[in-house]
């Protein structure tokens, strides 16, 4: 895409639409939030919306991922909005719940992507899937306290992440992540 457009998602914020997949993400994240009056309610037995927070070092090299109990794999912070209807804070929220960090704060009020994705049937629960909001901050690189949600939590350095994963939407996000810290960093704002 040669210009860049910007959406504004109720309670999710803005995204700016780079390429393709952002365009495609994006009418499927307004499509679902218009027919889907409990989409920030945590309800297995239908989609709903989650909030992740790629939590960046103060250096801006390393990020914080959680190897998570239930999906047992590695991945960014974050979980469900139970009703809020402010991705962005419940993002934060979860940052510092999940990882016992102090002063953690938003890098850039935009959404830095979007991803769906399906949650495997567990016990009760139906498989169901996550539209999930993803966000950048910033921390101190402190002492990690992990919650009973996560088996580990690590400081991983962002060009060692394919150590930890091979999820796209992870590198994918990482990515992004990246440029945007590069922009911000020539802007004077990181």
């Amino acid at each position: 895409m040669e210009d860049d457009l910007k959406r504004q998602l109720p309670g999710i914020g803005t995204y700016n639409l780079k390429t393709t997949f952002d365009m495609e993400i994006c009418t499927r994240f307004m499509g679902f939030l218009d027919a889907e009056p409990r989409a920030f309610e945590r309800d297995p037995s239908h989609d709903h919306v989650t909030a992740s927070a790629f939590v960046v070092s103060k250096d801006l090299t390393s990020v914080v991922l959680t190897h998570h109990v239930k999906l047992d794999k590695w991945l960014q912070l974050g979980g469900h909005c139970d009703g809020l209807v402010d991705a962005a804070f419940v993002a934060q929220k979860e940052a510092y719940e999940e990882s016992g960090l102090s002063r953690i704060r938003l890098l850039t009020e935009d959404v830095i992507d979007l991803d769906v994705h399906e949650i495997p049937a567990r016990g009760a629960d139906p498989a169901h899937l996550h539209f999930d909001v993803r966000y950048l901050f910033q921390a101190e690189q402190g002492r990690l306290c992990s919650s009973a949600e996560s088996n580990d939590l690590a400081w991983v350095p962002l060009e060692a992440l394919e150590e930890y994963s091979d999820e796209p939407s992870l590198l994918r996000l990482r990515d992004k992540a990246i440029d945007i810290i590069g922009e911000l960093s020539l802007s004077g704002g990181a």
